[in-house]
């Protein structure tokens, strides 16, 4: 929102939410009846085009919008370093309202006006027209336009909402209030207009013109720079024809330089070019891939969770991962990803954030939460999983947490695998369980004297059971088994040992993998959940409290954090994630992997230390 809103700020439909799209339909279903009414001669199918245009340039924005993600979070070509957070993301989030306003206007264009109906695929005379007038009256009168909105009245009023964001994102080209974004199209319609009244008009003309807008849009507020320093090299002039990312960005740290559109001419003829412009197209040219402190290594969890990542839908990484039933629609991408992943097979980073000094990167393994279970995936799973860690070791990463790889003993003996198979690693392997087990205990209300475990026995299980005794909490299982193995783990006895329960009294769960939904409908009523595994339980019972996995607040020092962590609400981390920036900040040369475990007060004490707060009350996280 701009600091103080004009008229028209508000787009006409901001109170219909995501039912906005309805704003079509009129247009689509008038369209489509009318190719259905008339004789085959008669028919009109420039119409038609405006839907499939439409998701073209959704598609073509959502491309652009991962490409940027992508490659900022590498680090290579990066121009502004700074970070964006949740505020931007949502203020960003309706960057789709541009696009149904064309798409009412081009269906009141098209059923208004004959001269806009029966349009032919191409006529090169109606492109040529198009991008001459572009370069020359559009580009002149943006460039005085947008010094226009630079002025304190219209500023303050509408061009300080799209100002807002100093660090760009592809998306960020089109967030502007209502009626400036009016003004806009009146501009772009100078061509449009000029080729329908002239009678030179085609379909590819539109297309073409619209994805050419959209295209250098994005490509200006990418934060990486791309074009080739050969190009200007090859055809000097072009410097006056051809912006660049490195151009544009310094009109949103500088405000005041760089007012061109697509064309920096008008800069340089009237004197507002900013002085460092093209050294920063070389220093952002030269940049290289940034090395971190600290990686996290992830993977996906369900195939939907594509779109959860930051790389993927902006506004639903922004939120903690949850199923929704329009997602079903994207089934034939979901599964179409599924199979590339599954081909590809090649780690990709996620997510930069830093933290004090510390450099700090997600990359994710293109593998399934299934592909886990299955046997003959462990071997593939850990060659990937052992490669990273070696290309991490090799460009000189201080720790890297195992984050959701950490799936077991069976798997890679909880990470121990890696390190026995490359016993001269420089970088530090950290599963993060002496600080899970620290996060689950002081969960647990101050009151509590026993507790009932159910899920799969993990270390991390055996550690809660022999630090809760030790506490003087009981700690009661179900089975003889669970039972007879926490026992013979115990080197000592306590005063409250492992008790072999009877029934599901108990109205505190420490629960892992494995518990049922069955299990959870025993619980009595009022009964906390508390996860002390890497995925949350189901969500069965509404009269009961579930926490979200082992977490902990992040403090607000930590720069770049704008999308959730899986199901964790915002700037929340994973304990496994926070106990690799712990390892490095507190300089600790050993690994965290294996049966071997950091002393949990020491880490504990780190965390808080460094900024990282508790949750404070239970959460519903969990999967629905």
């Amino acid at each position: 929102m701009a600091s103080t809103p004009g008229i028209l700020t508000d787009w006409p439909w901001t109170p219909l939410g995501n039912f906005k799209y309805v704003v079509l339909a009129p247009g689509f279903i008038y369209s489509i009846y009318q190719y259905m009414v008339k004789d085959e001669a008669e028919r009109d199918v420039s119409s038609l085009v405006i839907i499939p245009l439409l998701l073209w340039r959704m598609i073509h924005n959502q491309i652009w919008i991962s490409l940027s993600r992508h490659r900022t979070a590498k680090g290579n070509a990066r121009i502004v370093d700074k970070g964006i957070e949740f505020d931007q993301v949502d203020r960003e989030r309706n960057w789709d309202d541009q696009i149904l306003l064309n798409g009412v206007l081009f269906y009141i264009a098209v059923n208004l006006t004959t001269s806009a109906q029966n349009l032919p695929i191409w006529r090169t005379d109606g492109v040529v027209i198009t991008f001459l007038l572009h370069a020359g009256p559009v580009e002149f009168l943006y460039y005085w336009f947008h010094r226009a909105l630079h002025h304190h009245y219209l500023y303050s009023r509408y061009h300080s909402h799209h100002h807002s964001s100093i660090v760009t994102e592809p998306i960020t080209s089109v967030i502007h209030p209502f009626a400036e974004h009016l003004a806009y199209f009146i501009l772009f319609a100078i061509p449009m207009l000029t080729i329908l009244f002239t009678g030179t008009a085609s379909l590819a003309a539109y297309v073409l013109y619209l994805t050419y807008i959209d295209f250098m849009n994005n490509m200006g507020h990418c934060n990486f720079e791309i074009i080739p320093n050969r190009l200007f090299t090859l055809f000097p002039p072009l410097k006056y024809l051809l912006y660049t990312p490195s151009f544009h960005s310094l009109h949103h740290t500088q405000f005041r330089t760089n007012y061109s559109l697509f064309m920096p001419l008008y800069d340089y003829l009237y004197g507002t070019l900013d002085k460092s412009s093209d050294t920063l197209y070389e220093t952002s040219l030269k940049r290289e891939e940034e090395v971190a402190d600290v990686v996290h290594l992830t993977h996906l969890t369900t195939p939907e969770s594509i779109y959860h990542l930051r790389l993927g839908f902006a506004e639903l990484a922004s939120r903690p991962h949850t199923s929704t039933w329009y997602m079903w629609l994207l089934s034939p991408i979901t599964m179409g990803s599924v199979l590339l992943t599954s081909i590809y097979g090649r780690t990709f980073v996620v997510e930069r954030n830093r933290f004090e000094k510390l450099k700090m990167q997600t990359w994710a393994i293109p593998k399934f939460n299934v592909q886990y279970s299955l046997k003959w995936q462990t071997q593939s799973i850990n060659s990937l999983i052992e490669d990273v860690i070696v290309d991490a070791d090799q460009k000189g990463c201080k720790v890297l947490t195992l984050g959701l790889l950490n799936q077991g003993e069976e798997l890679n003996v909880y990470g121990g695998l890696y390190v026995q198979r490359n016993p001269k690693l420089r970088v530090r392997v950290v599963d993060g369980s002496s600080l899970t087990v620290a996060v689950v205990l002081n969960s647990i209300p101050k009151y509590a004297t026993q507790v009932l475990l159910r899920g799969k026995l993990t270390k991390v299980a055996y550690a809660l059971s022999y630090s809760l005794c030790q506490r003087g909490i009981q700690v009661a299982v179900l089975h003889e088994e669970e039972y007879r193995k926490l026992n013979k783990s115990f080197n000592t006895k306590f005063e409250s040992n492992p008790v072999l329960s009877k029934g599901y009294s108990q109205n505190i769960w420490l629960v892992g993998d494995g518990v049922t939904a069955e299990e959870q409908l025993k619980a009595p009523k009022g009964t906390t959940f508390i996860p002390f595994s890497q995925l949350p339980p189901k969500i069965v019972r509404k009269d009961c409290f579930y926490h979200c996995t082992p977490s902990m607040e992040a403090p607000p020092s930590i720069e770049n954090v704008h999308s959730c962590e899986n199901w964790l609400p915002r700037r929340v981390m994973s304990a496994w994630r926070i106990a690799g920036v712990v390892h490095a900040l507190e300089g600790w040369t050993e690994h965290e992997c294996g049966y071997t475990m950091s002393n949990i007060d020491r880490v504990w004490k780190a965390a808080l230390r460094h900024g990282f707060q508790p949750l404070t009350t239970p959460t519903t996280c969990g999967s629905m």
